[in-house]
């Protein structure tokens, strides 16, 4: 009777699996590898076949800054029948993934079979083999491109913003000894990110409910509907919505186009802009698409001022983030202007343009005279929860005067003008900044940080990525910025080094 092989009892594994398990030795590491930075200031360490590898050589120059040692690892000995693949190979593949523009996981793990260094630089699990000559099997060393998938939709988000911080870290040494201060000034934008379902492809034949909210896209559970472009200032009068409906051939409601709307999510960030030397990311948050732009301010600006270890004194924004709290975060208590405010564009609302205030912060009213508070009470309704005052005509409260107004406010007869605005400073400097001076205009210019950042972000895939899943596409946005940041690192050490090598090379005339 024949008996019946060992691997074929094992229906659960794939094949590199089974090749895995009936391996007698298992290499967390190579033996006797050394770390990152020993490496990089002693390559003569290396082997052979890694050290005459330019593909090797080159990322371990651009990989090499981050605190690979540092950074947070699960915990391996927790599995027994196959050891894990350990987080920082699969973390620093996926950069690499990125940097080369590799849609797919897929080709990712082909890229690392065609370069056998890049394993054992990396730190995968080796399976030794006696069939190369470098002593292990390359494609049976690295997990399948379903198991890379899974890794990255399974690692904590955490573990990839340590190296977030540490680039900001690295960034922040770099300029302290060109006497730059780093994140001075801060621009924060948004990206849409466009999900990969077939509701998002105009070609592709949906029967009913492509734009309809509650019927969710069954290619990505984690997706939002959302609108890409749409205006946030007032309409003129010359402006096309503010045209009477034609007579004739007229369009209905449903069917105008008044946006651009995607399934999918939203990639804001915090970008800064050093004069000279380039943009940098300070801080980085996904959401679905469904969610506002001004929602992002909070958690953005809590992660930029950890990183930093101090609030940023300027800050440039589009009109979408003309919120009170957005002016209160860089007001400075008995400061000027020029110690920090927020620019940001002004958007009518309520019909108010401008608003004058009395020194002890009362609103005027249309003829000039401050208007008494009634009362307060709590908005519980908007995205931040805060306290709104409630100022009525003074000539009425809080007892009547007898005199009448001085400019015959139209709503004189119905108890004067009134008005209701949050009692918070942030609410009084949004009339009170002048949007015309030089240094406004100065500091609003630097929303360019982050369009740039964004356009990077754009060539490195960041818009269409070939993900299905929400954590997924967070974790390697998230790797996105951290490369950016990476390169940006390495150019200001290229730029000083080749200003510093004439004078450390010239020798003095004799």
């Amino acid at each position: 009777m024949t008996s019946i092989p060992i691997v074929s009892r094992l229906p659960r594994f794939t094949q590199v699996d089974r090749v895995r398990l009936l391996t007698i030795t298992w290499f967390r590491r190579c033996p006797n590898r050394p770390c990152w930075q020993e490496i990089v200031h002693n390559p003569a360490c290396l082997p052979t076949f890694v050290r005459e590898s330019p593909v090797a050589m080159r990322y371990l120059q651009m990989l090499a800054p981050l605190d690979w040692d540092g950074f947070p690892e699960r915990d391996l000995h927790h599995y027994r029948a196959i050891p894990p693949v350990p987080y920082t190979p699969f973390t620093a593949a996926c950069l690499i993934k990125l940097d080369q523009g590799l849609a797919y996981v897929s080709r990712l793990r082909d890229y690392l079979v065609d370069h056998p260094p890049l394993i054992w630089l990396l730190g995968f699990p080796l399976v030794p083999s006696r069939q190369f000559s470098w002593g292990f099997d390359p494609d049976a060393s690295l997990p399948t491109a379903r198991h890379f998938t899974r890794m990255l939709r399974e690692i904590p988000n955490p573990c990839l913003q340590f190296l977030l911080d540490d680039t900001v870290c690295l960034l922040q040494a770099e300029f302290a000894s060109e006497g730059i201060v780093l994140g001075e000034s801060i621009s924060l934008d948004t990206k849409h990110i466009i999900a990969w379902v077939q509701e998002n492809n105009a070609k592709a034949y949906v029967k009913e409910g492509r734009y309809d909210k509650t019927k969710q896209p069954k290619g990505d559970p984690d997706c939002r509907l959302g609108c890409k472009r749409r205006t946030n200032q007032a309409k003129g009068k010359q402006d096309v919505e503010s045209l009477p409906t034609p007579t004739s051939n007229p369009v209905s409601a449903k069917k105008a186009r008044v946006g651009e709307f995607y399934w999918g999510y939203g990639s804001g960030i915090v970008a800064t802009k050093v004069p000279g030397w380039g943009e940098f990311v300070l801080a980085e948050m996904t959401q679905p698409f469904d969610q506002s732009d001004v929602s992002y301010f909070k958690p953005l600006m809590a992660e930029t001022e950890r990183r930093l270890g101090r609030r940023p004194r300027f800050g440039a924004f589009d009109a979408a983030f003309d919120a009170f709290y957005v002016y209160e975060y860089f007001h400075q208590e008995g400061g000027n202007w020029t110690t920090g405010f927020a620019a940001v564009p002004f958007v009518r609302r309520g019909g108010q343009r401008q608003r004058s205030f009395s020194d002890d912060g009362l609103p005027l009213c249309s003829a000039g005279l401050p208007m008494p508070q009634r009362y307060t009470f709590w908005c519980k309704t908007t995205l931040i929860p805060h306290e709104r005052a409630r100022y009525v005509c003074p000539l009425r409260y809080p007892e009547p005067t007898g005199d009448s107004c001085p400019v015959q406010h139209k709503k004189w007869v119905k108890n004067g003008c009134a008005t209701t605005m949050a009692t918070s400073p942030g609410a009084r400097i949004r009339y009170e900044i002048d949007r015309d001076s030089e240094l406004y205009k100065q500091v609003y210019k630097q929303r360019t940080a982050s369009e740039r950042v964004n356009s990077q972000a754009t060539e490195l895939g960041i818009e269409r990525p070939k993900l299905r899943n929400g954590q997924a596409i967070a974790n390697e946005n998230t790797l996105i910025y951290v490369l950016i940041n990476l390169r940006g690192l390495h150019r200001v050490r290229q730029r000083k080094a080749g200003r510093a090598t004439p004078r450390e090379t010239s020798a003095p005339e004799s």
